[in-house]
């Protein structure tokens, strides 16, 4: 079974992960896919493969129930691990690097309730930092928010400060916002989202295009999507966002879903939202002028089915 694919950044490579503990590279031109490359090295099924943005060089990272993380280069003599990271206890079921604006960073989540940060140092060492207890029943997923102030468009600036910001969601059914505290060295909870009642399997921040506004998308074993935002108000001296905005959560939809909604990804522009639901099929949201958010595709296996009409949505206070 195929647990993940992820193209490149520039849409020429795709790996994919699967049961069978390898990692497969394909060569991507036009519409025809060739094999460049069978990694083994993990000694279970892999969960999840991450390409880092290409300013580091060919590296794609891994995670398995092994509880292992490897990063991979490409070279002339072809791919080979460059490091091991081992410092879980438990299946590593998530990674995500961080926006390159923050150097070559790598979160990963465990089920051992831990979420670890490899990152690739000036010196030319790796260092390993370790967030203890983020979801102590397990963490599931990991994703970084944009590295830019949300506002930094509508409030210009000669020197935005770089956030370095990540959202998690665990087997305890919360969704939770950590922030780096550069005086500390250290990541700490910034936020705690609480919607859903059944494990949560994947979190997603919107791309930064500069409105002022911070939305990040959850899903969950309970059959439903909420949309996350926080209004920003206000700026520091060098233009970053504030950060104590209250949060606010919308469903995506009145009505659960038909089975477990596994993966959520938004466009580029940050105004389409992909769900990918445990009946095979993907739809495809965007939020109209009213603020009410349309499905406007959905496509199984086969390929498209078509869109349907507007689901209403719901407004209510976010926790903490």
């Amino acid at each position: 079974m195929i647990h993940d694919v992820q193209l490149n950044y520039y849409g020429k490579r795709l790996a994919t992960c699967s049961s069978d503990g390898t990692v497969r590279v394909f060569d991507i031109q036009g519409q025809q896919q060739q094999l460049n490359a069978v990694l083994k090295e993990h000694e279970g099924p892999v969960w999840q493969v991450a390409w880092a943005h290409p300013k580091f060089g060919n590296i794609l990272a891994s995670c398995s129930y092994d509880g292992s993380v490897l990063v991979w280069k490409e070279s002339d003599l072809g791919w080979s691990v460059i490091k091991k990271h081992n410092k879980h206890s438990a299946s590593v079921n998530s990674i995500a690097w961080a926006p390159h604006e923050l150097g070559p960073v790598l979160a990963c989540g465990s089920s051992d309730g831990n979420v670890s940060f490899l990152s690739f140092s000036a010196e030319g060492t790796w260092e390993v930092q370790m967030l203890t207890n983020a979801h102590p029943s397990g963490v599931n997923t990991v994703n970084w928010a944009p590295a830019t102030a949300f506002n930094a468009l509508a409030q210009p600036s000669s020197a935005h400060t770089v956030v370095k910001q990540l959202a998690t969601g665990g087997c305890d059914n919360l969704v939770k916002i950590w922030s780096y505290n550069e005086t500390s060295k250290t990541y700490e909870l910034a936020h705690t989202l609480a919607a859903h009642n059944d494990w949560v399997r994947d979190v997603a921040f919107a791309p930064n295009i500069g409105l002022g506004r911070i939305y990040l998308a959850s899903c969950s074993q309970d059959r439903t999507v909420i949309l996350w935002s926080q209004e920003l108000s206000s700026t520091d001296a060098s233009g970053s966002a504030a950060t104590e905005g209250v949060w606010t959560r919308k469903p995506l939809t009145s009505q659960p879903f038909a089975d477990v909604v596994w993966r959520l990804s938004w466009s580029l522009s940050g105004n389409v939202l992909a769900v990918s639901c445990g009946d095979n099929k993907i739809s495809l949201w965007k939020e109209g002028t009213n603020g009410e958010w349309t499905c406007t595709n959905q496509m199984d296996e086969k390929g498209v089915l078509g869109s349907s009409g507007i689901i209403k949505s719901e407004t209510a206070l976010g926790a903490n």
